[in-house]
């Protein structure tokens, strides 16, 4: 059983959506919801496979929220089902680790098969238009003196932080005792020029891509 939360702002969009996955052979709809701050809430406790998340709400981003589900939980397949087809969200979508970024005219069976896909493990972007998006993350991070100013492993450290993991996050991610991460979150901070961890994930998410959380675990 594949089990599915969904998130829209739009009552009748997520009805429809549930009336199509129930009556999918296989699929179990554990949860819904129109808000992002709620859903970033309420999925990491459910544990669905797949959530489904609208980019834009009247309270948040959906994308934003698929990032702070999947650093709590990263076994969540996360899918952006969503009207609005830029380069902006989809580097944004990418930066949050969704497996697939989907425009609302997707037929059902589509959808269907999207869902599936990305619960056995698959990443659904497209190669080439997502190279495109991180070539331009790298004309970025080539014209900033302060990134070329981390070391690999600093530059590591930031994109963890952009991803929304702890310090003992990172630290089980990456090997590192959580002192020695504290360390080098101290260093980038001071390299970039900044204060506050915030500030540094603020401009990581749209100048660092991110490989933090694009693996899925087992969790079953």
């Amino acid at each position: 059983m594949t089990t599915i939360f969904l998130l829209d702002d739009h009552e009748i969009v997520r009805r429809g959506l549930r009336e199509l996955l129930e009556g999918t052979e296989g699929f179990e709809v554990v949860g819904e919801s129109g808000s992002a701050l709620e859903a970033a809430r309420r999925i990491p406790a459910l544990r669905p496979d797949v959530a489904i998340f609208d980019a834009r709400l009247p309270d948040g981003s959906g994308i934003d929220a698929c990032r702070q589900v999947r650093s709590v939980d990263p076994s969540i397949a996360g899918l952006i089902l969503t009207s609005f087809d830029d380069d902006t969200a989809l580097g944004a979508a990418i930066l949050a680790g969704a497996a697939g970024y989907l425009l609302k005219d997707i037929q059902g069976n589509g959808l269907v098969e999207a869902i599936r896909r990305v619960a056995r493990g698959e990443n659904l972007l497209d190669p080439e238009r997502a190279r495109r998006v991180r070539s331009g993350w790298r004309e970025d991070r080539d014209a900033d003196p302060r990134l070329r100013s981390l070391s690999p492993q600093e530059r590591r450290i930031l994109t963890h932080i952009a991803a929304g993991l702890t310090n003992r996050q990172i630290g089980e991610e990456m090997s590192l005792a959580e002192k020695t991460v504290k360390n080098y979150v101290t260093s980038v901070l001071a390299k970039m020029g900044m204060e506050r961890r915030t500030q540094a994930a603020v401009y990581a998410a749209t100048h660092v891509p991110s490989g933090a959380s694009n693996g899925r675990t087992a969790r079953r």
